[in-house]
C-alpha cells in the first residue's frame, strides 16, 4: 500500500469516526492537513468506495479472506448481524482445544530404557 493510498484510507476513517460525510473534498483537507503529498485521484477513488460500501462493513471483515468477503458485502444481515457472533465465538473455542501430545511412554519406550 502506498502513501498516498494509506493517508486517504486515515482521512475516510477519521471522517468517518467523527461522523462526517466521506468526500473526496474533506478527503483532501485532511491529508492536505496532515502535510502529506499525494496524487490528486487518490481522494475521489476513494470518495466512490465508500459511497458503495458501508464503512463499518469494512471494518469489520477485515479479516475475512478470500470469498467470504463477497458474501458479506452482498447479503443484508438478518437481525444486524448479532446471531453470527454467538456462532464465531464457539468456532473459536472449538479451535482451541488442542489434541493431546503422545509421549514416549504411551507408545512402550522411552528415550532412557
Amino acid at each position: 500500500m502506498s502513501l498516498s493510498e494509506l493517508a486517504c484510507s486515515y482521512a475516510a476513517l477519521i471522517l468517518h469516526d467523527d461522523g462526517i460525510p466521506v468526500t473526496s473534498e474533506k478527503i483532501a483537507t485532511l491529508v492536505k492537513a496532515a502535510n502529506v503529498p499525494i496524487e490528486s485521484y487518490w481522494p475521489g477513488l476513494f470518495a466512490k468506495l465508500f459511497e458503495k460500501r458501508n464503512i463499518d462493513d469494512l471494518i469489520m471483515n477485515v479479516g475475512s479472506g478470500g470469498g467470504g468477503a463477497a458474501v458479506a458485502f452482498s447479503a443484508p444481515a438478518a437481525g444486524g448481524g448479532s446471531a453470527a457472533a454467538p456462532a464465531a465465538a464457539a468456532a473459536v473455542e472449538e479451535k482451541k482445544e488442542e489434541p493431546k501430545e503422545e509421549s514416549d511412554e504411551d507408545m512402550g519406550f522411552s528415550l532412557f530404557d
